[in-house]
This record gives structure tokens, C-alpha cells and sequence, in this order.
């Protein structure tokens, strides 16, 4: 998912998703080059569109390479295009007629389904009898609209918990564990906070508080009518928890906390550096930490509320309306989404594949790019937890909207239920009901 570009510029996600905005070079020219058609020399071409950095362009380079050894007829082509381009880009591209045959989606998806962008994939699916939910788990469910299946899983890693390792020990704390509740996790960070130092990193990331509120028994959009329903005492409830977490209780560092740590600073960086004892992100935060030697670290299952429910973190491969010749870009796909073809996501440390049993292989498990002994068992012991976002069609407004509704919250000059109020009303405006 490209759940990352929000809160404390964190890495770029299903749902991350993505990857670093460092130094992001387009590798070609767009899908204008005939994608889709065959070339002179008699072979098929295609472009597939990812966003990222150097991790993301390595990784996905190695895996092209493994496709087109597969298949020596086909052509094709990697394109990285900016992460904050990549949406406009690509949407102008399909408008034109000359969008990529493959492309990456997250959170956004159901932006491009909505307007005939994608091109529904369960036919091909069928014939290739590709269970789905067998082998990706609950996140299958993340790219369906409208009960059609826009996007194959290809990264999906469920948001974990971070913990200093050496405080617990010192403090003699129970390490964390999937069967915490929410009172666990505010126990044991009031033993951790003190002398400049915080329990936890905080909620006011969507992926955060949103996994507080399926939790505890709440939705943000009904998953049947497709109104918005926000304003309910299950969301509220775990909002204001989330926030009491901050200025009642004061185990997390409030945003004029965070500014005093140093412009830029946030959770990831807060428990990298000793002043944040926990704190929840996704995958991408593993390999810096196993290079510093700061702190004693490992990784848990989130806790659960009335019910477990987490984030997850990943993206999707779709074709676009643009390919001319959509049955060989699902069969790439299909390659690519395959235990050979996903390999090189968890080889190359770039993220979590989505695949359940790449998740619990030995080659994930103990990966040999990281030497630190770290429990990465947590994602496929997560993966049944995982609950499905509401991805709709206006997800980019609806971010405005939480946006725009929360900031006083964040800061303390608001409570959860007026918040959710102003929140109901914003998300009744632009979200169109799916019922």
C-alpha cells in the first residue's frame, strides 16, 4: 500500500506499500512505445508501472528478469515513476490510450476500477485456478470492487509492534504478545515512560487508530451500504483512547513533543533513537534498525481490542483498460505473483511478499541479509487478523477529510466525539454509497 505517505514521511504501502522517495528515475519512456502489441522482431511488448526508490527498482528488475527468461517472447519494460507523480501520471496515461499493461495499485485502487481504469481480472483467475485467499490470506479481499477482482497480491506485510527489547528486560516487563489488550499496552507503557521518554509512539496515523476502531467493533465505512459511519460509539470510543493515550495519560509524545525531538521526527525515528519504548509501523523499518546499535530491539503481534484486527501494509499488480493484450499481462502476472516470482522481495529485503508461504518459509524467517535475531514470525502469525480497509472509490478525499477533521484532535482541542461528528459530515459529502 502507499500507506506511507502520510504522518512523519514514513516509507511508502497494502495497503506500505512502496518504498523511499530518494533520487526516483523514470527507466523509460511511457506506454506510448506500443504496449501490449507485438514489435517488429515478432515479440510482445509490455510496461509495467511501479513507484519507489533503488530497493524498489532492484527488486523489481530482478523479477522481470525471471519473467522474461520464462517468457523469451515478451518484451518488457520496467517504468518508476515518482511517488507523488505516480496517480496523475498514470491516470493520464490509460485517459490517453496509452497506459501501462501492468501496473501497481494500493490503497487507491478502487480510484482507478471505479472509472473502467482496470480491467477485472476473476476470468483469468478461473482459468488459471489461482485460489486467491488460500494463498495470499485476507488481503486477497483488498482488491475487489463491486465483488470483481482488480489486482493479484504481491506485497502485504500486517503493521507489527516495535519494542526496545534492552527497557523491557531492565524493567522486567512481559515482552509483548499478540493476546495483549489495550489495557496491556497502556500498563506496561506508563512503566516505560519518564525522564523525557514515552511509552509509545502514538495513533494519529490512519493504519494506527483505524486498526483501534475495527478493534473494537467499529467501521469507518459500512461495508454494505457504503455510508460512512464514523459517528458510532465503537469508533469513538477507540479514538478517544487513542488520544487520551497522549494528554490524559501522557505515554505518547504530543506533536509539540515530537517538534522538541528535532525537525522531521516521529515514531520510526523516536524509537530508533531510545525516546520511544514501542511504537507500530510496518516491515520497512527492520533492516535500518538491524544496522545501529543504539538499542536492544524486536518485534510482536498488535494487541487486540473485542476483536484482533490490524493493518496491513502491501500493494497489488492490475492491467490497465490500455493493454492490448491483457492475457499475456495476467499470465506476467501470474509469474510474478508466483513463489519463483516473489522470491526476490523477501531475498532483496525489500518487503514482505504476499504470498503465505514465502511468509513462512526459512528463507523469510531467518533472511541472510539480516543478521539481528528478530521474531519474524509475527507477519504470517498476523495475516488471519488482518482486517480489509475501506478502499473506496474517493479514498484520496476521504484522506483530506480525516485530515482536515482530526487536527484539532490531534492537538488535544477537541474530544473523539465531536471530531467524529465533523468527520460523519465531511465523509456523508464525497463518499457515494456502494449499495
Amino acid at each position: 500500500m502507499k500507506l506511507l505517505e502520510t504522518n512523519v514521511s514514513r516509507r511508502n504501502v497494502l495497503a506500505g506499500l512502496g518504498a523511499t522517495t530518494l533520487g526516483v528515475i523514470t527507466l523509460t519512456a511511457c506506454g506510448s512505445s506500443g504496449s501490449g502489441t507485438a514489435s517488429a522482431g515478432g515479440a510482445k511488448n509490455f510496461v509495467m508501472t511501479v513507484w519507489g526508490g533503488d530497493p524498489d527498482k532492484a527488486a523489481y528488475q530482478t523479477r522481470l528478469d525471471l519473467a522474461k527468461a520464462k517468457f523469451p517472447d515478451y518484451k518488457i519494460t520496467l517504468q518508476i515513476i515518482p511517488n507523488k507523480d505516480y496517480a496523475q501520471k498514470v491516470q493520464t496515461m490509460i485517459s490517453g490510450g496509452t497506459g501501462p499493461d501492468i501496473m501497481q495499485v494500493a490503497e487507491d485502487a478502487n480510484a482507478y476500477s471505479s472509472k473502467n481504469q482496470l480491467l477485472a481480472l476473476d476470468e483469468y483467475i478461473s482459468s488459471a485456478k489461482l485460489d486467491l485467499k488460500a494463498t495470499f490470506g485476507a488481503v486477497a479481499e483488498n482488491w475487489k470492487y463491486k465483488d470483481k477482482t482488480y489486482a493479484v497480491p504481491d506485497r502485504a506485510g500486517a503493521m507489527i509492534l516495535y519494542y526496545n527489547k534492552g527497557e523491557f528486560d531492565k524493567k522486567g516487563l512481559a515482552i509483548p504478545t499478540g493476546d495483549w489488550t489495550w489495557d496491556d499496552l497502556l500498563s506496561t507503557a506508563k512503566e516505560l515512560t519518564g525522564d523525557g521518554v514515552y511509552g509509545y509512539g502514538g495513533t494519529e496515523w490512519w493504519p494506527i487508530w483505524m486498526s483501534f476502531a475495527y478493534q473494537n467493533g467499529g467501521k469507518i465505512i459500512d461495508p454494505d451500504s457504503g455510508r460512512p459511519t464514523v459517528d458510532t460509539p465503537e469508533v469513538i470510543e477507540a479514538l478517544q483512547f487513542c488520544q487520551d493515550l497522549i494528554y490524559k495519560h501522557k505515554v505518547v509524545p504530543s506533536k509539540v513533543d515530537y517538534a522538541n525531538m528535532g525537525a522531521g521526527v516521529g515514531g520510526d525515528a523516536a524509537f530508533a533513537s531510545g525516546k520511544v519504548m514501542m511504537n507500530s509501523t510496518g516491515f520497512w523499518n527492520i533492516g535500518s534498525l538491524a544496522k545501529q546499535d543504539k538499542i536492544s530491539w524486536d518485534v510482536a503481534q498488535i494487541w487486540h481490542g473485542k476483536e484482533k484486527a490490524i493493518s496491513a501494509f502491501g500493494s497489488g499488480l492490475a492491467i490497465s483498460r490500455s493493454s492490448k493484450n491483457p492475457a499475456d499481462a495476467f499470465k506476467i502476472i501470474e509469474f510474478m505473483t508466483s513463489a519463483e516470482g516473489q522470491k526476490p522481495i523477501l531475498d532483496l529485503g525489500q518487503d514482505v511478499p504476499a504470498r503465505q508461504d514465502l511468509q513462512n518459509s526459512p528463507e523469510f524467517l531467518k533472511p541472510s541479509w539480516l543478521k539481528a535475531d528478530v521474531n519474524m514470525e509475527v507477519f504470517p502469525e498476523s495475516t488471519p487478523s488482518i482486517f480489509k480497509p475501506p478502499f473506496i472509490p474517493e479514498w484520496n478525499e476521504m484522506q483530506k477529510a480525516i485530515t482536515d477533521a482530526t487536527a484539532d484532535f490531534w492537538l488535544g482541542k477537541t474530544d473523539a466525539a465531536a471530531t467524529a461528528a465533523d468527520l460523519q459530515k465531511r465523509l456523508g459529502s464525497i463518499v457515494k454509497t456502494q449499495a
